[in-house]
């Protein structure tokens, strides 16, 4: 039986039971669809939060009290030997290819202005806050450079706060007291967004000495660095630890590069991705148990038709690539038909709900069609084997 041969006469065979044939592929295609829609969310949801990590530039390296070598995770203020200051922020402007220091504390205040009142998150940091993560100021400006020890009582509102507290009018200038503290309001930001989950625009920004004495705090909670472009980062990691550990006289301190991070999280984001593909593949299996009962039910049916094969001289291995061929025929169909499907419920999916981030993975999709091709193989050999050893004669006086 020549290759044409074989395609006419499974093609034949497929379109003589339309039925079935859509019933087998019908199985496939819905795991197949599944894989891909989960796959599609689960990539987009990956893609979402590194971006979100990325819109702050990547590079800036994070120190945090604390060091994981000893306790295998950051501990934080209550592990280190001595907290990180605002002296140590200053110190590392040293640090090679620094270009900017950040020293941050966060908490949560209550904020009353203009006669209102909110509790936000507060964030103490110093003036380069803004440059080194890419913020802009709406009016007025950041923070000034004043001593990072006895800073001036100034604070700069998120504009959802701005908007909150004063509304249309011109909040520069006003007076806000923020913990119990009075500060003047010398900028407003740009509307920033939220950041998993974050308001980044409902929040106030204070020096970062005034919210450690507001929150009652002797460390800060990090300390961030930027550092140039193009400056090797295991020069700067290294610069930065032989300071600090000469200051406090032992490591004491986590360093973590924001590829350190990004990579972290795009592992742990990637085993989402997979382990949602996973669970879509549960119904391959079911599709694969459809191919096995479709085939057995078929070879059944067509006994009479493999004994008058065997009779005209085809051989049992062509009766088995016949079996097998319609098998990974359906199969195939099915993967087409569920990749189309599956990929048009995910951008329909992504057009109704415009805050889940939907993401097509091209490598999820191949592998959900080729496994679907492989699962179309696996559950058709044994009905095809038992095609293949009828014996011509006995199958031949079936009815």
């Amino acid at each position: 039986m020549r290759n044409a041969d074989l395609a006419r006469f499974t093609g034949a065979s497929v379109l003589a039971h339309r039925l079935r044939a859509f019933l087998t592929a019908l199985g496939i295609a819905v795991g197949v669809a599944a894989v891909v829609l989960l796959t599609s969310i689960g990539e987009g949801v990956r893609q979402f939060v590194l971006a979100e990590f990325t819109q702050f530039g990547t590079n800036i390296i994070n120190i945090a009290p604390g060091t994981t070598k000893t306790m295998g995770g950051s501990i934080g203020v209550f592990g280190t030997v001595r907290p990180l200051t605002i002296d140590d922020a200053e110190a590392l402007r040293r640090a090679p290819y620094a270009t900017a220091t950040v020293p941050v504390v966060q908490g949560n205040a209550e904020v009353e202005g203009n006669g209102r009142k909110r509790r936000v998150t507060v964030y103490g940091v110093g003036p380069e806050f803004a440059t080194a993560f890419r913020f802009e100021v709406a009016a007025g400006h950041f923070l000034p450079p004043d001593d990072p020890r006895a800073p001036r009582s100034f604070a700069v509102l998120g504009s959802k706060m701005a908007d909150q507290l004063f509304g249309s009018a011109n909040a520069l200038g006003a007076s806000v007291r923020v913990g119990g503290g009075r500060y003047r309001v010398v900028g407003v930001m740009r509307p920033k967004g939220t950041m998993i989950g974050f308001d980044l625009d409902d929040t106030v920004y204070i020096p970062a000495a005034s919210s450690l004495e507001l929150f009652d705090r002797e460390s800060l909670f990090e300390i961030d660095v930027l550092y140039e472009e193009a400056a090797p980062v295991e020069e700067v990691v290294e610069g930065i630890r032989r300071l600090l550990v000469a200051r406090h006289g032992d490591e004491d301190f986590t360093i973590t590069t924001q590829q350190q991070m990004l990579d972290t999280l795009g592992s742990v984001l990637g085993v989402l991705t997979f382990a949602v593909a996973a669970l879509g593949s549960i119904s391959l299996l079911v599709g694969a148990v459809g191919i096995f009962t479709i085939m057995t039910i078929a070879v059944r049916e067509r006994t009479a038709e493999v004994g008058l094969l065997r009779a005209l001289g085809a051989g049992r291995r062509q009766v088995l690539a016949l079996f097998l061929t319609e098998a990974v025929v359906l199969s195939l169909l099915g993967g087409f038909v569920g990749l189309a499907f599956g990929a048009g419920l995910a951008w329909l999916l992504g057009e109704a709900v415009r805050q889940l981030p939907v993401s097509f993975s091209v490598p999820f999709m191949s592998l959900a069609v080729g496994l679907s091709v492989v699962i179309g193989l696996l559950a058709g050999i044994l009905p095809a084997l038992n095609a293949a050893r009828l014996d011509p004669v006995e199958a031949l006086r079936a009815e």
